[in-house]
């Protein structure tokens, strides 16, 4: 059976970017193509630089994208290394940059690639398979004051320390290897009534260690002032979030580059010179429809801005 990929906010998104035909434009997290699509069947003379750590993610937009190959450029990278891309691909500026920071749902389907608390499979988690860390190894070998330290920060889980220690008992009689195994681990530490709530007990946690497999969180900042640089004036930054986490990043960055000058309030005068970057625009979250179509777009929000002013 085909899988059929829901791009989230993807009328908005595409709203948002105002696409020229003649542009050059960035998909910075391509995913399944949803969002890329849309974007360069909307081209003529333009360009769309796609850009994904997922080996898999990139073979399939070949063929996803098949239709603007001419107008679609296809890069093996993380965001986080979105300047060096911008240099790679001889690309001076962009006129649109699309980050959605959810993973996307075939890595969630996908049992292989173990990021599902729902499938059984070896504990991986890794967004891209050339990197050496995996989750098997956090929860095997690091101590249990780091996991109970991502647990808590990453996945915001409330019985963190009482879920690291089950974790470090258990590996004492042997290593936990596949998502099932530590499914057990996780309801194992914690009391009846967090078992009963809706949400399953080990989405937290897998949060969690996602986020730290990945390095999710430390590469949004960077990211975010990369794409303002870049951008042309007039030329508008696109982010989806889907956890709290991230969002605070992103908005706190944003916010930054809005503001531009970063003395103290008690300064009489701006003594540190710098500009504001970007005009924040609205953010959107899904509608009552596109939540009951796609669940998984419950939690995210767009937020999005334009750019001022070249500041190189």
């Amino acid at each position: 059976m085909e899988y059929v990929h829901k791009p989230v906010l993807l009328d908005e998104c595409i709203q948002t970017l105002e696409i020229r035909p003649e542009g050059t434009y960035v998909d910075g997290t391509l995913g399944r193509a949803g969002h890329s699509r849309e974007i360069a069947r909307r081209l003529t003379t333009g360009r769309l630089i796609c850009i994904d750590q997922d080996q898999a993610a990139l073979d399939a937009a070949k063929e996803r994208l098949a239709p603007w190959r001419d107008r679609v450029e296809l890069v093996h990278s993380n965001f986080a290394e979105l300047e060096t891309v911008m240099r790679q691909t001889d690309a001076a500026c962009a006129n649109g940059m699309l980050f959605d920071l959810g993973v996307s749902s075939p890595q969630l389907d996908d049992a292989s690639r173990g990021f599902s608390y729902m499938q059984d499979a070896p504990l991986d988690m890794r967004m891209d398979a050339d990197k050496p860390l995996t989750a098997r190894e956090v929860v095997n070998t690091w101590s249990g004051d780091a996991l109970r330290r991502i647990l808590y920060e990453y996945g915001e889980e409330r019985y963190a320390p009482a879920i690291a220690r089950a974790i470090v008992r258990k590996r004492e009689n042997g290593s936990i290897d596949t998502t099932f195994e530590l499914v057990d681990v996780i309801k194992s530490a914690m009391p009846p009534s967090a078992l009963r709530e809706k949400q399953h007990p080990a989405k937290r946690s897998f949060q969690a260690l996602r986020i730290a497999v990945n390095g999710e969180l430390d590469v949004l900042e960077p990211m975010l002032q990369a794409a303002a640089k870049y951008l042309t004036p007039g030329g508008r930054l696109a982010v989806i979030t889907f956890h709290s986490l991230e969002d605070r990043i992103v908005k706190r960055t944003l916010q930054t580059l809005a503001k531009g000058c970063t003395c103290p309030p008690e300064f009489p005068v701006c003594v540190c010179g710098k500009k504001p970057v970007l005009r924040l625009l609205k953010p959107i979250t899904p509608s009552a429809k596109e939540i009951a179509d796609n669940p998984r777009a419950r939690s995210a929000r767009l937020r999005s801005a334009e750019k001022l002013e070249m500041d190189r």
